[in-house]
This record gives structure tokens, sequence and C-alpha cells, in this order.
């Protein structure tokens, strides 16, 4: 995020803090229940935005060595990642090319080739067949070359290994992110590393979750207990970069600073920068270290979350990051009990509008955002 951006995000909120008023959008809107509860969008979604666009898989130091490797389900799919001996990383479906039998069990570790448990058919780290007992002698008709992995997308920029599970032929799967990309540069997440995570399963919409952290009209309220002091009452901006969103929740320590001697990095002492990178994938940046928000919809009411700390394990110990992540799951916590309260009533049949106000107009534009994937 450039200063001159930095300085102008902040003093438009500055502005309005002193004046009393609120970041509001044109007009009001809202969307039906149905949108969070039916089978038929939910798949959708699915086919055409969720699968179709960049899924963040891992973070960079997942994989940090070559020979490295990470196994894990990815929106039902189950999928391997490895770093191969060139440093690449690639993203195969875990499953073997003879019976369909997993290759290795979810979890990370270190191995330059793969052997399936059921019959020992062996691949190395860039997903060719290598080996089968009595190979040749059984199956006279195959050839290794066609027993390659099913590979999938897999791109690895900004820190993280992104993975796009629908499409084989992309020029840049990445093209979707690149409006957002001089942001993601300028958060230097390569240069971080995982010091606390929590997995999650959510009994809500996937979209009510992300709908959560786009406006601040509820902070005063559901966070009065936790962060809600500490930010301004109802306040927050936002501005779409590309498909994704970028927005500026700022505290209340803001209406000290001088904007004309603002340098460059400040604006994460005063505000909380949220990046919603279309669809699933949400970075909160706090002032030493970055929450990622990673979500894999299942259904349309339920979403697991994994919730991951980012930061330079050498700035301070253990300890110190235990409580921020311990603080980040009590706020979040908050947002989610909400969340899975809506659907409830979603499932229960509720059926009416849910408005979105003016103060909430970011609501819209993401809602608009995936709308306008599906047509």
């Amino acid at each position: 995020m450039e200063l001159m951006e930095q300085r102008s995000a902040l003093a438009a909120l500055q502005d309005l803090s002193a004046s009393g008023n609120f970041y509001q959008g044109p007009q009001s809107g809202g969307r039906s229940c149905r949108g969070y509860i039916s089978p038929d969008q939910f798949q959708l979604e699915q086919d055409r935005l969720i699968c179709s666009r960049p899924f963040a898989a891992a973070h960079s130091s997942e994989l940090p060595v070559p020979g490295s490797y990470k196994a894990c389900n990815i929106l039902g799919i189950p999928t391997l990642l490895a770093r191969g001996r060139d440093g690449r990383v690639r993203a195969f479906r875990n499953a073997c090319r003879h019976r369909g039998m997993r290759l290795v069990p979810e979890g990370s570790g270190c191995a330059g080739r793969f052997t399936c448990p059921y019959h020992a058919w062996t691949y190395d780290d860039t997903g060719s067949f290598v080996t089968g007992p009595h190979f040749q002698e059984g199956f006279p008709d195959l050839l290794a070359s066609d027993l390659q992995l099913h590979t999938l997308i897999c791109e690895e920029r900004w820190g993280f290994v992104w993975v796009v599970l629908k499409g084989d032929t992309l020029l840049n799967p990445l093209a979707s992110l690149e409006p957002i990309g001089r942001d993601l540069d300028w958060l230097a997440a390569s240069e971080l590393g995982i010091v606390a995570a929590t997995d999650l399963d959510i009994k809500a919409n996937w979209k009510l979750l992300v709908e959560g952290g786009l406006e601040a009209y509820h902070f005063r309220v559901a966070h009065r207990s936790t962060i809600g002091p500490y930010f301004e009452d109802n306040l927050s901006s936002y501005s779409t970069l590309g498909d994704n969103i970028r927005s500026v929740l700022p505290r209340r320590s803001l209406r000290g600073l001088d904007l004309a001697k603002m340098e460059t990095g400040v604006i994460r002492q005063y505000a909380n920068i949220l990046y919603t990178l279309m669809p699933t994938c949400q970075l909160l940046v706090q002032q030493d270290h970055i929450v990622w928000i990673n979500a894999m919809p299942l259904a349309p009411n339920r979403t697991l979350l994994r919730l991951v700390t980012l930061a330079s394990a050498t700035s301070a110990g253990q300890e110190y990051w235990d409580k921020n992540h311990d603080i980040t799951l009590a706020t979040l916590g908050e947002d989610f009990a909400i969340a899975e309260g809506i659907q409830g009533n979603l499932d229960g049949g509720l059926e009416q509008t849910l408005h979105f106000g003016r103060y909430e107009s970011g609501l819209g534009v993401f809602n608009s955002l995936v709308e306008s994937a599906l047509k």
C-alpha cells in the first residue's frame, strides 16, 4: 500500500471522525435469505467462483525446503503439495494412478518420493511414475509416461501457495489477484512464518463469515468486551481492487496522528487493514503480524476455517504470539457465533430480506462481486 494511499485513507477517516460522520455508500440494500441456504446457489458458487479462483492452500513456510510436502484436503479434494528439488511447488491429486488409493496421509513431511501404501506404486516429487512391483509383467499395455499424478494448477507468490481446482489451461491463474498485487508485495508475507494456527468448523454460510469483516457497525455492540473500545464507533472505509476488497478500520488513536509526518507502514499502528481476496481468503493486517483467515465452504451452512497468525518468529517469544492468537480467536469467535445464529434462523425457514444499511455498503459490493462471477 503506497504512502499516499495510506495517508489518503487515514485522512478521510480522520475527517469523518472529527465531524461525527460515518463512511456511507450511496444507498442501502440487501439480499434474499435464499442465497445463504440454497444448495443450487452453493453449487453454482463452487463451480464458477470458488473452484475456479486461486485458493490459498498453504503458506510458503509450510514447504520450507526441496523435498517438503503437505497433504491436505481442499474443498473435498485430497491434495498433495510438494516442493521439488528444483525449488518449485507443485500440486497433485493425492491419488495413486493404479487404483486411486490416497498416497500420503494428511500432514506434512519431507520425502523425495511417494509410495502408495496399497501396492507400492511410487512417484517422484514432480509427480512422475517411477516404479511399481512387477509392473512390466502385470501392466504390459501401460506406459510409465502416461501415469503422471493428476496435476492441479499451482503457483507460489506473495508468500502463499495458490491452487486452482478447476481448469488446466489458465495462462495466468493469479489474474484475479493481480489488481491487489502491489499491496500483497507491500505485506511481504513471504518473510513471515506461522507462529500459531487453529482450525474451526463453523455452521454458517461462507458469505456470512466474509460479510462480518466488511463493516464496523457492529463493533461497539458485538465486540464491546473485546476490541470494541479500541476502535472508532461505526467507522471504516473500503475500496475495490479488481474483484478484491481492501477495508480500513481505524483505531481511536488515529485522532492524534499528524499525517504530514506519517511514514510508510505507519498505517498499521493506527488502523487494521482487512484484505478480502476473492473469494475465500482474508488477510487481517495488524501492527506486528497478519492473521490469515482461510475459508473452505463445504455446504450451504458449513464452512471450515483456518485461522493462522503470521509473524516474524524472532521478533517476540511464543508466549506473546499465543496471547495475540487467543485475542484473535476470542474476537473473531464473537463474529462466528453471530454468523451461526443467523444461519440457524435461515435454516429454520426464516423468510426475509437481509438488510444492508449505508454503513454496510461493503456487503453489497461483496455480494455483487460474487453475483457477477456466477453469470
